[in-house]
């Protein structure tokens, strides 16, 4: 799998998403880590804005990213002993000492793995590395199809300041795929540094997925039962649910 993230992006993560996602998954993802009694793993760990906090709060927490520039991000916010919690690996083929109690993979990690192939091989993957009883805990979005389908062109989702008198703007635009459900993202990144402006663009893909096919992909997989929530809230779905929150069984 590609990088993700390049450096420029993994460098104005934080501030970006501390304003676009904050509050909307963290406080359910780290409840759920302080339920948990034993080990978790973090899939998707990204810069650590789940994890540090989990660290902090004493969790017996471990992270993974496929992502170098995210790995160094994060590295450089924990003290030495606390470095080798993070490794850089895939949710397809990551490898491990110990099994877990708690699996997360939060903010829409599953939906990087575009391929069948690779959405079987993560679940499976997961479920052996899971203590019996163990929960994997995920979520992507309910599809709606009207934006979906007119896609974004060039909406400025962030505008601000990355440091005092430092401006950052994000630029987004998609372009659907409508027969392979790949949702292609395109970011520009503008910013000033305080002595000349840059920017710099990447792509990335999103593979969503509808309800039925979802249920249809995890009663393939070696999990013994799994529960779809439509809301952070835990509450049920419904026309109106915007997310599919996950919890599979082992």
């Amino acid at each position: 799998m590609n990088d993700l993230y390049p450096d420029f992006s993994a460098r104005f993560y934080d501030v970006i998403y501390h304003q676009v996602r904050d509050g909307v998954d963290n406080r359910f993802y780290l409840d759920r880590i302080r339920e948990c009694k034993g080990r978790i793993l973090e899939i998707g760990s990204g810069t650590g804005r789940l994890l540090t906090e989990a660290l902090t709060s004493g969790a017996d927490i471990y992270g993974i990213d496929i992502s170098p520039a995210m790995i160094e991000v994060l590295r450089e916010k924990l003290p030495p002993d606390q470095q080798p919690r993070i490794s850089l690996q895939s949710i397809v083929d990551f490898r491990s000492d110990f099994n877990y109690d708690l699996i997360i993979a939060p903010f829409r990690v599953f939906m990087h793995l575009t391929e069948l192939t690779d959405q079987l091989k993560a679940l499976n993957k997961v479920c052996r590395n899971l203590n019996p009883g163990g929960k994997f805990i995920f979520d992507v979005f309910n599809p709606d199809l009207k934006p979906l389908i007119s896609g974004l062109n060039n909406v400025t989702d962030f505008d601000g300041e990355y440091e005092p008198g430092k401006t950052l703007r994000r630029i987004t635009s998609t372009k659907p795929d409508l027969i392979n459900q790949v949702i292609n993202i395109t970011f520009r990144m503008e910013w000033n540094d305080g002595e000349s402006v840059h920017s710099s663009v990447w792509e990335t893909p999103l593979r969503y997925f509808f309800r039925f096919e979802l249920e249809h992909l995890l009663e393939r997989s070696e999990f013994a039962s799994y529960s779809i929530a439509g809301d952070f809230d835990g509450g049920e779905l419904t026309g109106d649910s915007k997310e599919f929150i996950v919890t599979c069984f082992k």
